[in-house]
């Protein structure tokens, strides 16, 4: 009885991935396979796996996917007037996925089976917007996502996983797992950011641009507030939202690297967010109907010259606080975290997350560390804000930036007497 009932649960299982699938197909004029046909060839799936099964000859389930691959193709052979609007590519591979589907919910892997039908169902129906998607990358944008899955999926698995030099820190497969991280990331970023600049927002310009490059996004800005192409209103809502992308930034790089790091960090950062809030609203309202724009000074940041770079920079970064945190002790770290903050905050973040995760300095150290790169980063945006926007826009980013400063060095503060 209990075969019969999991037999019944699993062509219902299968009718209803042949309906999800077959109700979008149906909204196709020219499409040879609806509804009740996507549903038929699911249930067949599973059917033909169970006579499969019971024959003992599984060539059955490819014989009857050859059997429907021939069917539809036929038809769309067989109408030439469909043939003119509609080739039946897709149908048919989607026809054909169903019935293996079918088959394959039958073998026990029915969460699967729903899963990829959904997921196929969703691919289909947004057909119109991946297009769009796929017509606003650039052929530098897609040479980058390239570049991105060698440097993730091909480099990174031939990379020995052992450390090396002083004090065993240099390991090269996490190394470039930190240039991996890092690209995709900001890589995430620049896809989001070129895929829905469209609406021109300077909330997602500003967070966006943030999670790209937060000192890239401040000059950019600022050089728009001396061609006066924007108001000043406008150039600090984005500024000041790239540095708080900046600080979740920092923040998802502890959770990766480090989790037990991130409580000590939110004592300083979390009180920099809020402090942020202020002005913030302030110069949104302020800003009225401004809206942002593309800028060329937010290139794709996946490039493998890039990544050699970060990745060179990050084990210099760790070997020289591994060695100064033995030899000067913290006061050492914290004053290379202080001058590598000023252009790069990830590498020092990744750098003391991962020397806490391995136990060579503290997690109120590496804490510390990460505070100090981000306090100096936003000292060099101000810098940054002033050379480029001149002295209006750089005093009041200098204005915007004083609150989140004070709350992180009171977090310093507080960190210390916890510590």
């Amino acid at each position: 009885m209990n075969d019969y009932l999991e037999l019944a649960l699993s062509l219902v299982t299968s009718a209803g991935i042949g309906l999800l699938v077959g109700s979008e197909r149906e909204r196709k004029p020219t499409a040879k396979a609806g509804i009740r046909t996507f549903t038929l060839i699911a249930v067949l799936g599973t059917v033909s796996a169970l006579v499969a099964e019971l024959v003992g000859s599984p060539w059955l389930v490819a014989v009857g996917l050859a059997l429907v691959g021939a069917t539809l193709s036929g038809a769309y052979l067989a109408d030439p007037a469909t043939r003119a609007e509609d080739s039946g590519t897709t149908t048919v591979v989607a026809a054909l996925l169903v019935y293996v589907l079918g088959a394959l919910n039958f073998h026990g892997e029915g969460t699967l089976a729903v899963a990829l039908g959904i997921g196929m169902t969703a691919l289909l129906y947004f057909k119109t917007e991946l297009e769009g998607v796929a017509t606003r990358l650039t052929p530098t944008d897609i040479r980058s996502i390239l570049q991105f899955g060698a440097i993730s999926a091909i480099v990174l698995p031939l990379l020995p996983d052992r450390g090396y030099g002083p004090y065993g820190v240099l390991n090269p497969f996490h190394i470039w797992l930190m240039v991996v991280l890092i690209s995709g990331v900001s890589l995430a970023g620049y896809v989001a950011w070129r895929l829905t600049l469209g609406g021109k927002g300077l909330l997602l310009t500003g967070l966006l641009g943030g999670v790209i490059s937060s000192t890239a996004t401040t000059f950019a800005y600022a050089r728009h507030a001396r061609n006066a192409t924007h108001t000043p209103s406008a150039v600090l809502t984005v500024i000041q939202l790239a540095n708080v992308a900046k600080l979740l930034r920092v923040l998802l790089l502890a959770l990766v690297i480090a989790p037990q790091v991130l409580p000590l960090l939110l004592l300083t950062t979390a009180p920099a967010l809020l402090a942020s809030g202020p002005t913030l609203w302030w110069h949104y309202r302020r800003a009225g109907g401004d809206q942002g724009e593309e800028t060329d000074r937010l290139q794709n940041p996946t490039q493998l010259g890039t990544a050699l770079l970060f990745g060179a920079f990050y084990a210099i970064v760790l070997l020289a606080a591994a060695w100064l945190s033995d030899v000067v002790g913290s006061g050492g770290l914290f004053v290379l975290s202080f001058i590598s903050g000023l252009t790069d905050v990830d590498a020092i973040t990744l750098s003391s997350a991962r020397l806490a995760d391995q136990g060579n300095i503290s997690l109120a150290e590496s804490a510390t560390a990460i505070t100090l790169a981000v306090l100096s980063n936003m000292l060099f945006k101000a810098a940054v804000s002033i050379a480029v926007g001149g002295r209006t826009v750089g005093r009041l980013v200098t204005i915007a930036f004083a609150l989140p400063v004070l709350a992180m060095l009171a977090g310093l503060l507080a960190l210390d007497a916890l510590a």
